[in-house]
């Protein structure tokens, strides 16, 4: 059979819509993609008001869960529907059960609940993605409050969001912890964590690399959920400061992870000074984040940096040749970079 043949219209070079194709096109794909802030609603509604909860106490039919919620009538059929097509419920003998993926990640007070970062999602990032088209055209941040500084700001300030967003990141970055922690830290003794938070990343390196010592910087009032989450380990311990006004502790390591990306590039520049300050000679700079590749560009790592356009004070990815610019003039003399984990990759900034 021949292939498909498409045929440019008189006149030269076609333009998108100047094609004739013999392949047969409709417009599925495209409402497909429109219908994906709907799916993320519905996930997020079903969280609201409690469905997986509900269904961890018990298997339930639709009334039973609607009774159980105290939800009206209208709308609980099609809500255990939508969440039954996407994968997140089964339905068996007329009951509604969690599947394996909401039991592990959906149900509060697992150890794996990710609440914390739907509620981030639902009430704090895509609000801000309403206004992408404005900042397209303006190139300022659609969240008004990421304008004046840390786009985290409003996560930090009410205690308990803070708490689930901290316990949903643990989740959400323990396979890169594992991944840091299989790297060769023989030459290293002393390793600061900017940015830190609760020391999650910590705990996962000096657990596999018992030589190691890891300070956590972070701000002041990380402080209390430092010292619940890390327990009879004095290998880990905190430091409070802002790192763009106190100096760096000095280590034979600085970690910098998912932090440059909130920053705008004369931010990384100065944090990347503050880094080569840091180190001692013969120590490194380390940086994970979802950089970019021109050449072969990834979805999450694009979404991710668009995030930071709509929600960020001139925060964005970027790609390893311009980190790697910022850490050669900061002084580091070999800058090289690799995969680390799916999406995210790990730059290496080594000094003389």
């Amino acid at each position: 059979m021949a292939a498909p043949v498409a045929t440019p219209s008189v006149g030269g070079a076609a333009s998108d819509d100047t094609w004739e194709s013999t392949v047969e096109l409709n417009p599925a794909p495209i409402l497909d993609i429109a219908s994906g802030a709907r799916r993320a609603r519905l996930l997020f509604a079903a969280a609201d008001v409690g469905v997986f909860g509900a269904l961890a106490e018990a298997p339930a039919t639709a009334e039973e869960v609607r009774a159980r919620l105290g939800l009206h009538p209208a709308g609980v059929g099609d809500l255990l529907a939508g969440l039954e097509a996407l994968g997140l419920v089964e339905r068996r003998d007329g009951r509604y059960h969690n599947g394996p993926a909401a039991g592990r990640y959906l149900v509060p007070g697992r150890p794996e609940f990710l609440g914390g970062f739907l509620d981030f999602l639902d009430h704090t990032l895509h609000p801000a993605w309403d206004g992408l088209a404005t900042s397209l055209r303006s190139g300022e941040p659609a969240n008004v409050q990421a304008g004046a500084g840390d786009p985290y700001a409003p996560v930090h300030a009410d205690p308990t969001s803070r708490t689930a967003f901290f316990d949903a990141m643990d989740v959400l970055n323990a396979p890169i912890g594992a991944a840091l922690a299989e790297l060769d830290w023989s030459g290293f003794e002393h390793v600061v964590d900017v940015g830190g938070a609760r020391g999650n990343i910590a705990v996962h390196l000096v657990k596999a690399h018992p030589h190691l010592r890891v300070t956590v910087f972070d701000l002041p009032d990380v402080r209390p959920a430092f010292e619940a989450h890390v327990v009879d380990n004095d290998r880990v311990t905190f430091a409070g400061g802002d790192f763009f006004t106190d100096p760096l502790p000095a280590a034979d390591a600085v970690l910098f992870g998912h932090v440059l990306h909130n920053w705008p590039v004369q931010r990384r520049r100065f944090l990347a000074q503050a880094a080569f300050r840091a180190v001692r000679p013969g120590g490194a700079a380390f940086v994970y984040d979802p950089m970019l590749d021109p050449d072969r560009p990834q979805l999450p790592n694009v979404l991710a940096s668009l995030n930071m356009l709509v929600w960020s004070a001139g925060g964005a990815e970027y790609t390893f040749a311009d980190a790697a610019t910022w850490f050669t003039d900061a002084g580091f003399a070999t800058v090289s970079h690799a995969p680390l984990v799916a999406t995210t990759s790990l730059l290496t900034a080594r000094k003389e």
